[in-house]
């Protein structure tokens, strides 16, 4: 048993190696941003998808198509409208599905997928813009493109050298370089992707914390020269195991939390101690217009609350439990 993991741990390394090598030949390849470079030849595909008046059709058959429905969806998910068309079922009433105005972008790995030729042919008929993605440039697809997307050739991970691995590994990251520069370019934002994935775990990230944080009488809060058996009293109270501490009329000077209380738990401990002895000063506070993924890097085991702080005045907390609740965990 010990000899077949070791077997397979061998061979998993070998493959990842074998991938690696060939996405860093990729990168190499976008850097030759002279002409005939793939570099130059992305920015010319980011430029004609930029100015498309319509959607990204994105086609491919077999492995190609699978990575093709997956760039679609990248593409989609970050604002770029783009629609995935199965090259076989494209000369059976689905090119209906492509328009004036949209670009197609072909993915081949070798150019020279029969199924194709339907969709490429309508797209040059119709002047619709050809981008392939495929790694000879010299291809029936390569020949026909506005922009072919020439990716270096690099062996399979596959040892008889026939399953698609490297090749489909390299066409999903070029996809997304395709899809991430088109996103920077368009200055798209947490708020646009938000807009995009309302539900999840990605949706209760990108919420706002004045979205779920509490506000009003649910903020506990004592002045700094209280007893401590008053500061304990809100606590327990309003159930957030910790006190926002103000001074000087309500300008914040800290915090106490329970942990503080149990550091301070020794036999000369006093419930008449004022709370500013043993407050926490300079607590960790966020915005209310700051995203729920902010919150999540600040809480911690240690911190299990934030103020929320607006123009130097507390305006809510928000902890722990709140952020389980609209599932950003």
């Amino acid at each position: 048993m010990i000899q077949e993991q070791t077997s397979a741990v061998l061979s998993a390394i070998r493959t990842i190696a074998n991938e690696r090598q060939g996405l860093e030949a990729l990168e190499e390849a976008v850097r030759t941003t002279g002409e005939g470079g793939l570099g130059a030849a992305l920015s010319e595909a980011v430029k004609t998808i930029s100015a498309a008046r319509g959607r990204v059709i994105v086609t491919g058959i077999g492995k190609s198509g699978l990575v093709g429905r997956k760039i679609a969806s990248t593409l989609a998910s970050t604002g770029e409208p783009a629609s995935f068309v199965h090259s076989a079922e494209a000369s059976h009433g689905d090119l209906g599905m492509v328009q004036s105005g949209d670009v197609l972008l072909a993915i081949s790995w070798s150019g020279e997928t029969a199924e194709l030729a339907p969709i490429v042919t309508f797209a040059k008929r119709y002047a619709i813009p050809l981008i392939a993605m495929t790694a000879h440039a010299d291809s029936t697809l390569g020949r026909e493109a506005d922009v072919c997307l020439t990716m270096p050739s690099a062996p399979e991970a596959c040892p008889n050298g026939l399953a698609p691995t490297t090749s489909t590994t390299m066409q999903l990251v070029l996809g997304d370089a395709l899809a991430i520069a088109l996103l920077e370019g368009r200055g798209f934002t947490a708020l646009d992707f938000r807009a995009l994935h309302p539900g999840g775990k990605l949706g209760a990230k990108l919420a706002h914390v004045r979205e779920v944080m509490h506000t009003g009488d649910r903020v506990p809060r004592i002045d700094s020269g209280a007893r401590m058996a008053e500061a304990i009293l809100e606590m327990t109270s309003k159930g957030f195991g910790c006190v926002a501490v103000f001074e000087d009329g309500g300008r914040l000077a800290g915090i106490l939390t329970d942990g503080d209380l149990r550091r301070h738990l020794k036999p000369a401990f006093s419930l008449d101690t004022p709370v500013g002895a043993i407050m926490t000063r300079r607590p960790r506070t966020i915005a209310p217009d700051a995203l729920v993924a902010e919150a999540l890097e600040l809480i911690s085991h240690k911190i299990q609350a934030l103020l929320v702080v607006e123009r130097g005045q507390v305006v809510g907390i928000v902890n722990f439990h709140d952020l389980m609740r609209i599932g950003a965990f």
